[in-house]
C-alpha cells in the first residue's frame, strides 16, 4: 500500500489528505505526529521534516485497515468519483470512464507548473469532437482526447512514455471495447497482459 499511495498521489497535498482522513479515524496513529511538516511543505519539492522517518512510519500503518480505507477514501474522493462523473456526463461507458480516470491519476485535474491537469485535456478534445452527451462518435471523441493526453505528456518533463495510452487505451477505442468487452489484450511498458472471460 506505500506503493499504492504514491501511485495515486499528486503530491504532499494528496499525502496530507490520507493522513488527515487516518487521524480522524485513528487517532494517535504513527503518522498523525507528520501532518505539521506535511502542511509546511505542500506545494513545494520540499521534504523537510519527513524523510526516513516518515517512511518507516507510511510503512508500519499500511499494516492498519483503517489507514488502507483512508488511502481507499482518499483516491475515491480526489480522482475515481470525479472522473467517473464527468464521463457519465460526457455520455461515456466503462472504456472512457477508465480513460479519465487514469488521466486524472497521472495528471490531475487542474493544470499546475510543469503539469497538463485533465481539465485542459478535455477542453483540448472538445474543441476537437463533440461527446456522445453533444450528439458526438464515442470512438472519435476518445481519440481526441487521447490525443490531448498525448500532448500533454510530451510537455511534460515528468512524464515521457505515452505507451500506456498508446499500447491499451488506444487500442481499446479503435477495436470499439467501449464497455471494455472481453476478451482484452494489451500492452503497457512493453509487458503484455490478456482477460479473456468476463
Amino acid at each position: 500500500y506505500t506503493a499504492g499511495i504514491i501511485g495515486f498521489c499528486s503530491g504532499t497535498g494528496d499525502m496530507r489528505k490520507v493522513v488527515e482522513r487516518y487521524a480522524k479515524a485513528r487517532p494517535g496513529n504513527p503518522l498523525e505526529r507528520f501532518l505539521p511538516a506535511l502542511r509546511a511543505v505542500e506545494g513545494s519539492d520540499s521534504h523537510a521534516g519527513l524523510g526516513e522517518p516518515f517512511t518507516q512510519a507510511w510503512v508500519k500503518a499500511a499494516e492498519d485497515s483503517a489507514f488502507r480505507a483512508a488511502q481507499d477514501a482518499e483516491r475515491d474522493a480526489a480522482y475515481f468519483d470525479p472522473a467517473v462523473e464527468q464521463a457519465e456526463k460526457d455520455g461515456l461507458g466503462a472504456l472512457g470512464q477508465f480513460i479519465y480516470y487514469d488521466a486524472y491519476v497521472m495528471h490531475g485535474a487542474g493544470d499546475t507548473e510543469g503539469s497538463v491537469g485533465f481539465r485542459t485535456m478535455r477542453s483540448e478534445a472538445l474543441a476537437a469532437a463533440r461527446p456522445p452527451a453533444r450528439g458526438g462518435d464515442e470512438k472519435a471523441y476518445l481519440d481526441a482526447f487521447l490525443d490531448a493526453r498525448v500532448a500533454a505528456i510530451g510537455r511534460e518533463p515528468s512524464h515521457t512514455d505515452a505507451s500506456r495510452v498508446e499500447s491499451a487505451q488506444r487500442v481499446f477505442v479503435r477495436q470499439g471495447k467501449l464497455g471494455l468487452e472481453t476478451p482484452l489484450r494489451w500492452k503497457v511498458y512493453g509487458d503484455s497482459y490478456r482477460i479473456d472471460g468476463s
